[in-house]
């Protein structure tokens, strides 16, 4: 499961690969209004980001956050390997353990074979799916959809 920072991560980059502009800052107080969340977790969040490369941060009167690349080269991959690693997409369902850890000796769990295919679409639709095309499907469900 991805964590809450993750989750705040993802809702956070959505929210700036829709309303932010190629030379404007969206600030840290409009973001965690909008998202309705705490803004000192959120500006740790996205500092990390900035870190991370997926953000730039401005400080100052006109200071705040936009997106490190275009929205159409930042994946959900990206976002939820630089905050939560890549243990959700190779953990092991039962065991909490990388399934690549296994020992060869002994067997895999009941469900590997059928979770292994599932954790690999699953990587597929993180590694395919932009904010870009994101906030595309937002625009036809906007009134459903609340960042």
């Amino acid at each position: 499961m991805l964590s809450n920072t993750c989750k705040y991560a993802l809702r956070a980059l959505i929210y700036l690969g829709k309303y932010s502009e190629e030379n404007s800052r969206i600030g840290i107080k409009k973001i965690s209004e909008e998202l309705e969340l705490s803004s000192p977790f959120l500006g740790k969040i996205l500092q990390n980001l900035v870190k991370q490369k997926l953000l730039v941060s401005t400080k100052g009167p006109n200071g705040g956050f936009a997106l490190g690349k275009k929205a159409q080269n930042i994946t959900l991959w990206d976002i939820v390997t630089k905050v939560d690693g890549e243990d959700f997409f190779t953990n092991c369902l039962i065991t909490l353990e990388p399934c690549k850890t296994h020992d060869p000796s002994k067997p895999l769990c009941p469900i590997h074979s059928q979770y292994d295919k599932l954790r690999g679409d699953i990587s597929s639709f993180y590694k395919d799916t932009t904010l870009a095309i994101i906030s595309l499907d937002i625009d036809k469900y906007e009134e459903f959809v609340k960042l």
